[in-house]
């Protein structure tokens, strides 16, 4: 593996095998009540974009997440997945609603009743699966960015915006322009994700070593997830002990130190630059225990979650 010193790097090689074949594209007009239980699409990445209104983002043993409008999601293996106005509503299976979904065709969807509108920009983006690597579905079954991240990067809002508003239709080309575009979103998306890595010179030299690469990707994608040392070295295939003395002398501090740090700077991005409530931070950030969360927060930045929301406000104002 080639290591370069800039975000891009990672993203290539995640991206490297990955070969868009077509993209299926809908639009959604939802009308409360309303919820869909979309299919596992193992050959292809999803991606939602929340035109207008809201939804709630709902998986087999994860907490449900409430997307807004102007929020992005996107989901890198297909994971099976319920989309509703409500988190506990039983949804439509997908394919009573949209049966056929081809590559390179689109189509829309009206669904629910007569309540709130919400409009969604939906697609399948197929590749083929086999060549994903390890590095690749090591990624969270759904990365998330807030509308107030999307508005901070030009070129992505850019290419959103022309998605709402293309209306292609049998225009020769078409499909390859739609392809392209979605494409290009899919990559936009991933590219500030997974920034934060590469803010580090220290992860750089550990991106060429496997696991520890893997693990890397893991605690910056899914650092909301309860790991330890144990599951961690499980996770990437390594013995605990190797693991930990690996990691420690690529990185230049343990992984449990360096899942917590990172889970502090996600805190703090979170306070300052989302209007999450205050109460739904430690979940989201990997802590069962609000005390825990609190106590570590007052530790690393020497203020409580409020004060330094408090803090950034003023600042910002």
């Amino acid at each position: 593996m080639t290591v370069h010193t800039d975000e891009d790097d990672l993203l290539s090689e995640l991206l490297r095998p990955i070969r868009l074949t077509g993209v299926f594209h809908s639009w959604w007009l939802l009308r409360t009540p309303w919820s869909i239980e979309g299919d596992s699409e193992s050959t292809c990445a999803v991606l939602h974009y929340i035109a207008e209104g809201s939804c709630w983002i709902s998986a087999d043993g994860v907490p449900p997440t409430h997307l807004q409008q102007g929020d992005l999601a996107i989901f890198p293996t297909g994971v099976a997945h319920r989309m509703s106005d409500q988190p506990d509503r039983v949804g439509t299976p997908l394919r009573a609603l949209l049966a056929a979904r081809a590559p390179g065709a689109s189509d829309r969807l009206v669904h629910g009743g007569d309540g709130a509108q919400s409009r969604v920009l939906c697609a399948g983006l197929h590749f083929d699966a086999s060549a994903a690597s390890s590095l690749y579905r090591a990624l969270p079954w759904m990365m998330v960015l807030e509308r107030e991240r999307v508005e901070r990067e030009p070129l992505l809002r850019d290419v959103i915006n022309l998605l709402v508003a293309y209306q292609g239709g049998d225009v020769p080309g078409s499909q390859v322009i739609t392809l392209r575009a979605f494409e290009m979103a899919f990559v936009l998306t991933l590219r500030p994700l997974l920034g934060g890595m590469m803010e580090r010179p220290e992860v750089l030299a550990a991106l060429q070593h496997p696991g520890i690469s893997k693990a890397l990707l893991i605690m910056y994608t899914r650092f909301a997830e309860p790991w330890t040392i144990e599951s961690l070295a499980r996770e990437v295939g390594m013995s605990r002990s190797a693991f930990t003395a690996s990691f420690r002398e690529l990185v230049g501090e343990g992984p449990a130190r360096h899942l917590a740090s990172h889970r502090m700077r996600e805190s703090a991005r979170l306070l300052a630059e989302s209007s999450i409530p205050q109460s739904a931070l430690p979940q989201r950030v990997g802590y069962k225990s609000a005390v825990g969360f609190h106590l570590a927060f007052r530790k690393c930045f020497d203020m409580t979650p409020g004060e330094y929301r408090q803090s950034f406000q003023r600042t910002a104002g």
